[in-house]
């Protein structure tokens, strides 16, 4: 099972650009562009069923009839510090959308401590195997990832690399417009 994770897992990891990073204690990966996709309403395929354990040892489980923005994050990714702010801030300013977090290829030590550096406030999910669900669809594809679901439970929209404040906001309204 865990060669199959590895397996599916490649394509995540070396899809989308070439910005390969190396530099110091951070580990390579491929990071996105920074580009968004968004989906039509009657083209939106069904998002898994989101649920998990969270970093600070509870559960999340995604309600029906909500937006969720999800992030694919990392704490030695630089991208993932960046964008820590904007989204933390779009958490605070739609209280009526579910934020979370997927942590990947870290460990949680290292994750907590970015947690309280950046304050973030909305939980992460400590288990990415979410990540392989999405196969078939408008899958994670970078780290960071942003997806948003709709309120209908289906892949809305997705940006491969860091968001900014003003990218995720209108991705955000858009999704919201369409209901």
């Amino acid at each position: 099972m865990r060669k199959l994770l590895i397996l599916l897992l490649i394509p995540l990891l070396m899809a989308c650009s070439s910005n390969r990073v190396t530099s110091g204690d951070e580990q390579a990966f491929i990071s996105g562009n920074g580009v968004a996709t968004y989906i039509s309403p009657d083209n939106r395929k069904e998002a898994p069923n989101i649920s998990g354990p969270t970093l600070s040892g509870g559960s999340f489980k995604s309600e029906p009839g909500k937006l969720l923005v999800v992030n694919v994050w990392a704490s030695w990714c630089s991208p993932c510090r960046a964008e820590a702010g904007a989204l933390q801030e779009l958490s605070l300013s739609y209280p009526e959308v579910q934020f979370l977090g997927v942590l990947t290829r870290d460990t949680k030590v290292a994750a907590q401590s970015f947690v309280d550096r950046f304050g973030i406030t909305y939980p992460s999910l400590t288990d990415d195997a979410i990540l392989l669900e999405f196969h078939g669809q408008l899958i994670p594809n970078a780290i960071p990832t942003t997806l948003i679901i709709d309120s209908k439970s289906r892949v809305a929209a997705r940006i491969s690399g860091e968001v900014t404040y003003t990218s995720l906001k209108q991705l955000i309204e858009k999704v919201k417009s369409d209901e």
